[in-house]
């Protein structure tokens, strides 16, 4: 029997089944286990109820079907992630295996369940988060970033893949898209084939709209979003996050560039973001800079030494990444956060009452202020501003028990989160975490280190596992070697081989120095107007076509 767990195919910490165009039948189809945390911020949250699924609406959510879901709040594109256990440990498809030479890590589902329970957090949510003293902030990460590796993932796993050509190929042994980081997302299929995502009255612009003062995403009658990937209407700070960086393209057609030239200058300083903000804070800027060489003149050049498709035009999604390592996100999720001053909500909530579940328009009282989420130049830091939790090997309590528009209800349903990704990891076939190390060449940790004391480990542990306890072994406030050598060598590997980012680019540079995600919201206008700081001026010429070699050692 396959539980759902075993069917998700993202790495939600951070993970729609798609099809060319974007309908509204569509549009509420497949949510990732990025989703997870209806927040899973991070590797992994979902959207929407479940098929079949029906629950009380929370204030200001309209009640409705979910008709023509495909996939479920935990679920993402399942097709093709079980390559290893259904096809062959060698084959490379839509996925593939990173350490193919390594055997499946298969220990009792008795010893993985009592796991499972270990890595629960008792702590209740807060009701402010400046009251939160259980020990487990990370305060140099601002919980921004969970989210923003949620929105990483939904753009890099997102499968425009046709339902009559996916339906032909069940085990994804054709891969007939790339993994890119190019926000497909948002842009879906361009203004042609998918108009509704533009503005009819602004050729070349997203189209926004203004709710009751809040700027939120288009929606259909019922409230449902119309997006590139429906994941991104899961929560509500991703939602508003997505608005944001269709907020910058705007803001650069504004500035008189043409559609092309703006969609680029995004993609381009979305990526930037990735390699020089996103990653430094979750891997250490240390293993940026040792994967990627970037020689005066041409293209960066990637120096990994695992992540290496036999096709680099159609690189394959390695399970012990999207299964394991990018789902280290799950422990960062904080149990509730602080939308704005003295506005502090629970990420799940019994039905009836107020959360941060998304599927229905932005409310006023929830709109995000984002100096509480990211720093934001030219504004002092917030007492109580929202830090991610460290990534160690508890889970806050909401993930215990996930709620109905998470999981399915039925008999049996595996409701704790870290019991449907230990689950996972065994039906995914994913290798044991000390061997993998050997094979990364890292010295492993015992199991006696780990605190896995049952014999029936065999002195071995599983994938996941291994990775968030890695990190707390080392201070939580980064990834380990194995974890953080996974994920970077994954993403910066596909980034390296789409020839149209900005690692292929011709010397860009951001528009504005030291940029970083603050610095993103700030040009897009996205940060609130009543503590905005005056927007900084891009600089000229900054057209894709003119713009200057990057400087200092970002990359």
């Amino acid at each position: 029997m396959q539980h759902d767990a075993d069917r998700t195919g993202g790495g939600c910490p951070f993970n729609a089944a798609g099809t060319p165009a974007v309908s509204r039948r569509r549009v509420l189809a497949g949510a990732g286990l990025a989703a997870l945390a209806a927040l899973t911020g991070l590797g992994g949250t979902a959207a929407g109820a479940t098929p079949g699924t029906r629950r009380a609406p929370l204030p200001g959510r309209p009640r409705r079907a979910r008709r023509g879901v495909r996939g479920g709040h935990a679920q993402g594109d399942p097709r093709g992630s079980d390559i290893a256990v259904r096809v062959g440990r060698d084959k490379e498809a839509r996925f593939g295996l990173m350490f193919k030479q390594l055997p499946a890590f298969l220990p009792p589902d008795a010893l993985l369940l009592g796991l499972a329970r270990q890595m629960v957090d008792p702590t209740p949510p807060v009701s402010d988060v400046k009251d939160s003293q259980d020990g487990f902030n990370n305060l140099a990460m601002p919980a921004g970033y969970i989210y923003l590796g949620q929105f990483i993932d939904h753009d890099m796993t997102r499968d425009t893949t046709p339902i009559e050509v996916a339906r032909s190929d069940p085990r994804a042994l054709v891969n007939y898209d790339t993994p890119r980081f190019d926000l497909g997302s948002m842009y879906g299929n361009g203004p042609i084939a998918n108009p509704e995502l533009y503005d009819p009255a602004a050729p070349g612009k997203l189209l926004l709209v203004q709710r009751d003062g809040v700027v939120d995403l288009p929606r259909d009658e019922v409230g449902a979003a119309f997006l590139g990937d429906p994941r991104n209407d899961e929560n509500l700070i991703i939602a508003q996050l997505h608005t944001a960086f269709m907020r910058l393209h705007n803001r650069f057609v504004d500035d008189g560039r043409s559609f092309a030239q703006a969609q680029e200058l995004t993609r381009w300083h979305y990526q930037w973001v990735i390699v020089n903000d996103f990653l430094p804070r979750m891997v250490g800027r240390d293993l940026v800079d040792r994967l990627l060489s970037r020689p005066a003149r041409g293209p960066a050049r990637f120096l990994g030494r695992h992540y290496r498709p036999r096709n680099p035009k159609r690189p394959y999604m390695p399970v012990e990444y999207s299964g394991a390592a990018y789902r280290f996100g799950h422990s960062m999720i904080r149990a509730e956060y602080e939308v704005h001053d003295a506005r502090t909500v629970p990420i799940f909530a019994p039905d009836g009452h107020e959360d941060l579940r998304g599927s229905r328009p932005i409310p006023p009282s929830l709109a995000v202020d984002w100096n509480y989420f990211f720093d934001i130049p030219g504004l002092s830091r917030p007492d109580d501003r929202n830090m991610a939790r460290l990534i160690d090997t508890k889970l806050s309590l909401p993930l215990s028990t996930l709620p109905s528009t998470v999981v399915t209800p039925a008999v049996g349903a595996i409701t704790a989160l870290a019991e449907r990704n230990l689950l996972r990891g065994k039906r995914l076939g994913l290798p044991a975490g000390q061997d993998v190390a050997r094979a990364m060449g890292v010295a492993p940790l015992t199991n006696a280190r780990l605190g896995l004391t049952d014999p029936g480990w065999g002195g071995k542990a599983p994938l996941w596992f291994y990775i968030l306890k890695e990190a707390e072994l080392g201070g939580g406030h980064t990834l380990g070697p194995v974890g953080g050598g996974i994920v970077a060598e994954v993403i910066l590997g596909l980034l390296a081989a789409d020839r149209t980012s900005y690692l292929n680019g011709s010397g860009f540079t951001p528009v504005i120095p030291h940029f970083g995600m603050g610095e993103l919201l700030t040009l897009a206008g996205a940060v609130d107007p009543r503590f905005r700081p005056a927007e900084p001026e891009p600089a000229e010429p900054a057209h894709p076509e003119a713009l200057p070699e990057p400087a200092g050692p970002t990359v």
